[in-house]
């Protein structure tokens, strides 16, 4: 059986082993594949794996020994689900495997906006520490967690695990989800208005719809406090960037840390990069070592429970 990995560099640049994969068939590993390279390297493949790759109906025509899709995230939308299934095709995903460093990445974020760590340690190196005629400064003010209010956006398994966190620290948390949850955390299921009007830190963690595209904008960030913070680590869609960029310049919110935009890598017109305490990452939150660990050991899993005719994580 011929398997291809069409964009495999982001998952494994060079530091994961390729090997539980291999033992399903002869591999062939590409860092990037563009469009237009796709069905050269993808042809007579059984199974293919994609992360960012598109794989539309057009590439699907032109694919007839294609019986699977592997997905390298959890995401699934580059690929054309239901030309797949007409096809005869399995798409599997990656579900629940970067929950515990997602969540780690939205108290990155928070902490950042709390402690400035890095700021004040860059103020040291400077020499600033060594002439202050005082013990102690502080460039913004110190801000503690215990008993603020966090606002979760989406309360599946990732919004869970920054619950948890924001229990550890002491904080009040609410969240708002599309359908009930009883989840038994200390944790208080609430309509958007109250969690945009009460929070002092607001962390997205829903998945992006047609329904919610954009919800994050201008009337929405105005019902915030202007002592707030929003992080997002969902989906760049998700919020209306301008309307961020504008409320952060305008002071409408105290900052977001932001580690996904709508387009990416980041475009060079993009106001957020250069909006006023205005932090992002570059898409990091899924790929400590120990999330891209299981990410590929589930992966080749997927594979092999295709190849014995009992496929896992299906998604159509």
């Amino acid at each position: 059986m011929k398997i291809v990995v069409l964009d495999g560099y982001t998952l494994n640049p060079g530091d994961l082993s390729w090997d539980a994969i291999k033992e399903s068939g002869e591999c062939e590993i590409y860092d990037r594949t563009p469009r237009e390279q796709v069905v050269e390297r993808a042809q007579k493949a059984t199974a293919i794996f994609t992360n960012k790759v598109i794989i539309d109906a057009g590439i699907i025509s032109q694919l007839p020994d294609l019986k699977f899709i592997g997905v390298l995230a959890t995401g699934y939308n580059v690929v054309d689900v239901d030309a797949a299934r007409d096809a005869g095709i399995v798409v599997s995903n990656i579900p629940a495997y970067s929950t515990e460093s997602v969540a780690q990445m939205v108290f990155a974020h928070i902490l950042h906006f709390t402690q400035s760590v890095a700021e004040h340690a860059e103020t040291v190196s400077n020499g600033k520490w060594a002439d202050s005629i005082d013990f102690s400064y502080w460039i913004r003010p110190q801000i503690e967690l215990a008993g603020k209010t966090l606002g979760i956006i989406g309360f599946g398994q990732i919004g869970q695990g920054v619950a948890r966190i924001g229990l550890a620290f002491g904080m009040k948390v609410l969240f708002n989800n599309r359908s009930k949850k009883e989840t038994g955390l200390e944790a208080r299921q609430v309509d958007m208005d109250i969690l945009l009007e009460n929070s002092d830190f607001i962390s997205i963690n829903c998945p992006l719809t047609d329904a919610n595209k954009g919800f994050i904008n201008r009337e929405s960030l105005q019902k915030m406090k202007r002592t707030a913070f929003l992080v997002n680590t969902g989906r760049g869609p998700l919020i209306n960037e301008q309307d961020l960029a504008d409320a952060l310049n305008n002071g409408t919110i105290a900052g977001a840390g932001l580690d996904v935009l709508s387009v990416e890598p980041a475009t060079k017109d993009n106001p957020l990069p250069k909006a006023r305490n205005c932090y992002i990452t570059p898409h990091i939150a899924w790929a400590t070592f120990e999330a891209r660990e299981r990410l590929m050991e589930i992966a080749a899993n997927n594979l092999k429970a295709f190849i014995k005719g009992s496929p896992t994580n299906v998604v159509n």
